[in-house]
């Protein structure tokens, strides 16, 4: 006599195997980890008004971001912000705050700026080469 496996116990088996191997899987994909960004970085920021050129040096434990934004025309200022696979977004404290949003592609990132509803800029920044 030959003895076949109850269905329900191979349809729980698949789901409970399901369950367990796709949280692995996701977790080892590159989008889920976030973009090391820690480092100087060259921003050209274009308003306006004209363009920008501080430096950002960004450090970073895990998705969180704190650093300094130094420019020129308003001195070094404190920066708080996440990253989260290649999406960066940071906060340059100030009288107004500027919002910075954009995207990580190698050893650049690109995205817009927002001055606190006070105008708006779009930037490119490249890494600095470490000395």
């Amino acid at each position: 006599m030959v003895c076949y496996p109850d269905p329900m116990l191979r349809s729980r088996r698949a789901v409970l195997a399901t369950l367990l191997f796709v949280p692995v899987m996701l977790a080892a994909l590159p989008w889920q980890q976030p973009r090391n960004i820690a480092g100087k970085w060259a921003f050209e920021v274009v308003t306006e008004n004209g363009t920008g050129t501080p430096t950002v040096t960004f450090k970073q434990e895990g998705e969180k971001l704190t650093g300094t934004y130094d420019s020129p025309r308003g001195g070094p200022r404190q920066i708080e912000g996440t990253i989260k696979g290649d999406k960066v977004t940071f906060t340059v404290k100030g009288q107004v705050d500027l919002v910075f949003t954009g995207t990580v592609i190698g050893d650049t990132i690109t995205g817009d700026a927002d001055f606190s509803g006070q105008g708006t800029a779009t930037f490119t920044a490249k890494k600095a080469a470490a000395p």
